[in-house]
């Protein structure tokens, strides 16, 4: 195991932390010396594996249940982690949804999901992680996990690519208004990733050919590519990029016309 501890008594927020990109990106910052609130929605049972883990690693840990869609319980995960840890210094907007729906056939319903959970949880995420970060001092880091679909049409999943399209731009915004206080705001933008959300396209060998064949390097991400990326731009490593977003797609933007 690496002991890389480049983020020793950093206190990170990760939303969505219990499975998918999300749970990898608890256990990299978790590696790296990281305090972790994970937060979550469902499966209890595996937050509490998952904080096993970060025991495991010798750091502390706490699972927050917390739907990001609303604000008042947002304001309440970061609560949690001040009353836990006394800080917070890295915030990952991770949670997502997306319902693979088209412009003509998303109901108003699926619509006001994908942008609660996609970019408004991301938007006051953001604004109550940099309240917290000025009130502490010290700066802080932002991060805000969205998708090669932020800048690159998918037709059938509109309202998803609504969501990662203002999270682009929030974090181009919040990154030039958060600077004068030090905290970066970074987007890391995956292709497509070995996780939950895949598993059609993952049990369908033919779905999975086309995929592959599309990627320039021939495969999914892993997960934990996704996370070491997150953990870079978390650490000392990275202290002079904001306003963007870091692109891990296995070079597919440059290569497919679109998915």
């Amino acid at each position: 195991m690496e002991s890389n501890m480049n983020l020793k008594d950093k206190v990170a927020i990760v939303t969505g932390g219990n499975s998918g990109i999300g749970l990898a990106i608890v256990l990299e910052l978790a590696r790296q010396g990281a305090n972790i609130v994970i937060d979550y929605i469902a499966h209890p049972e595996a937050t509490e594996d998952l904080e096993k883990q970060v025991h495991a690693l010798g750091d502390k840990v706490i699972g927050v249940m917390a739907d990001v869609s609303r604000v008042d319980q947002l304001q309440n995960l970061v609560d949690a982690a001040v009353k836990e840890f006394g800080r917070v210094d890295i915030m990952v907007n991770n949670a997502g949804v997306e319902t693979r729906t088209s412009v003509l056939d998303t109901t108003e319903q699926q619509f006001e999901k994908v942008m609660n959970i996609n970019l408004k949880s991301a938007f006051f995420g953001t604004q109550l992680a940099a309240r917290q970060m000025i009130k502490q001092g010290g700066g802080g880091r932002i991060i805000n996990i969205t998708s090669v679909h932020e800048d690159w049409p998918m037709p059938g999943n509109t309202a998803y690519c609504l969501s990662k399209g203002g999270m682009r731009m929030l974090t181009r915004t919040a990154g030039v208004e958060l600077a004068p206080h030090n905290i970066l705001v970074v987007g890391v933008g995956p292709g497509a990733v070995a996780t939950p959300i895949n598993l059609v396209t993952m049990n369908d060998p033919a779905l999975l050919k086309k995929l592959d064949d599309a990627i320039p390097l021939g495969r999914m991400a892993k997960p934990e590519e996704i996370a070491k990326v997150v953990a870079f731009l978390a650490g000392d490593g990275a202290t002079y990029i904001t306003a963007t977003t870091i692109f891990a797609d296995g070079g597919i933007m440059q290569s497919s016309p679109g998915l």
